[in-house]
Parts: C-alpha cells; structure tokens; sequence
C-alpha cells in the first residue's frame, strides 16, 4: 500500500476519503439517533438526480447536484416540520421525482453513460483536484457548525423541551439538513450514490455500541470512519477490488464485531 501512495491519484483518493469521512462521523451520529437514515438514502438518489442533470447541460455534475441535493432536503425538512406531509412519505417523494429526472436526462445523453455509473456506484481512484477542493471546503463548513453541535444534540434527544427553552429547533433542522445533504454530494464521487449512505449510517452505528455519551460516540464514530476508510482503500489495492464497496463492507465487518463483542459482553459470564 505504502508504495502506492506515490502515486498521485492514490494520494488524491487518500485525501479525499479521509476528508470526507472526517465530516460523515461528525453528522453520523446525529442521522443514526435522530433516526434520518432514510433521509440519507433520499439525498444520495435527489443527488444522482442533480449530476444526470449537469451530465446532460453539460457543466461540473456536482456544482449541479449540490444545490439540487440541498433543496430537496431542505423542502423534505420544511414539508415534514409543518406537517403538510410526513417525513418518510416526503423522502420517497422526492426520491421517486430524482430517480426518475435522472433516468429521463441520461436517456437524453446516452454518452455520459459511462460517466454516469461512475456517480453511481462511486470511483474514489478518479478524484481531482477540483474534488479534493470541495471536500476541503465541505470540512470548513463542518467546522463552522461545531459551535451549533450542542443545540443539535440537544434536539436530538429532546426537541419539545428545546423548543420550550428558546433553541431555534425549526432553523437548526434545515441547517443540520443542508449540511447533510452538501456531504451525500461530495461523497456521490469517492462512494456512488448507491452507497453512500453507509458512509453516514454504520461508523455512528458502530460506535452506538460502545460509547456511554453522544459526544463519546462523535468522536468513536469519526475515528472508525477515518480508520475504516484508509483501511478499505489499502484492502482494495490489494485486491484489486472496487474502493467504494470494499470501505463500506470495512465499516460493516467493523460493526459486526462490535454487535458481537457488545453481545459477548452482556450474554457471556
């Protein structure tokens, strides 16, 4: 592995995993306990939307697909708040209409069928420079929220009693949702659409079963989602296998021996 770091794409794909994996622990937890795995799933779909639609104007798929992803989680989070909708019937809208746009726009340009799968099921090997840019700027977002951290945990676990106590719950909600959604985009690229929910979902799953406070199981789930990505991509040079799904299939091998070790602890004497 160590002799393929000298190559530049190696390093690219590197940087890039780790960047990204950096911000997906941050918000994983905040997706598992507030129970938005769903939501995930929606936005990666509205973001394959967003890039069939920039393959077919022919501009930068995910300059296309980042505001594409961020108004659908933010009119998913609006519909569901006021109850014009529920959440779960306003995502499988959503998700429906991008699926279907995307489908109808790459019919339209059947060239960028080849560039399309590559979107689909991820090619962390092919990232640019320009990519590396936009997971920088996606962590100095990151950044910018810790300070919201706190208000977000709290809602997370009680969001009655936020509200009561002056905490602008509604607002938070779409700023946690752009921010999500901005994360699903740039990682369509190094894990495919298909996949990139796990990103958000099994680190913070993981460390669920061993942390005892949800800023212990933040900074669990960022260390196995780091640790996890360097490692899936060092067991896909060595395998020749594809990086996305070998990371993902890391990070539920990690979750599997968690649950376990969890089970063990409790059930065995």
């Amino acid at each position: 592995m160590f002799e393929a770091l000298a190559f530049p794409f190696m390093q690219r794909a590197l940087a890039a995993g780790l960047l990204i994996s950096l911000v997906a622990g941050y918000l994983g937890p905040l997706v598992v306990q507030r129970r938005m795995s769903f939501l995930g799933s929606g936005l990666s779909h509205a973001a394959f939307g967003g890039v069939a639609v920039g393959l077919f104007l022919g501009l930068e798929p995910l300059w296309v697909a980042a505001p594409f992803t961020v108004a659908v989680a933010l009119a998913i989070t609006w519909l569901s708040a006021r109850g014009v909708v529920t959440s779960d019937t306003a995502i499988g809208v959503f998700f429906s209409v991008s699926v279907a746009l995307g489908v109808v726009f790459l019919a339209l340009r059947q060239q960028y069928t080849a560039d399309a799968f590559a979107y689909l099921f991820g090619s962390i090997l092919t990232v640019q420079t320009r990519d590396l840019w936009a997971a920088l700027a996606l962590v100095g977002l990151a950044a910018l929220s810790l300070p919201l951290w706190g208000r977000w945990a709290y809602a997370t676990f009680d969001r009655d009693l936020a509200r009561a106590d002056g905490q602008p719950v509604a607002r938070d909600d779409l700023l946690l949702s752009a921010l999500t959604a901005l994360t699903v985009v740039v990682s369509v690229k190094v894990l495919g659409a298909l996949l990139v929910t796990a990103f958000l979902v099994i680190p913070a799953a993981t460390a669920r079963q061993s942390a005892r406070s949800f800023a212990q199981m933040t900074w669990v789930a960022v260390a196995l989602s780091v640790a996890s990505t360097a490692a899936g991509l060092a067991l896909s040079y060595l395998f020749d296998a594809p990086s996305g799904a070998v990371i993902v299939l890391t990070q539920a091998a990690l979750f599997v021996a968690f649950v376990t070790w969890r089970w063990m602890r409790h059930n065995l004497p």
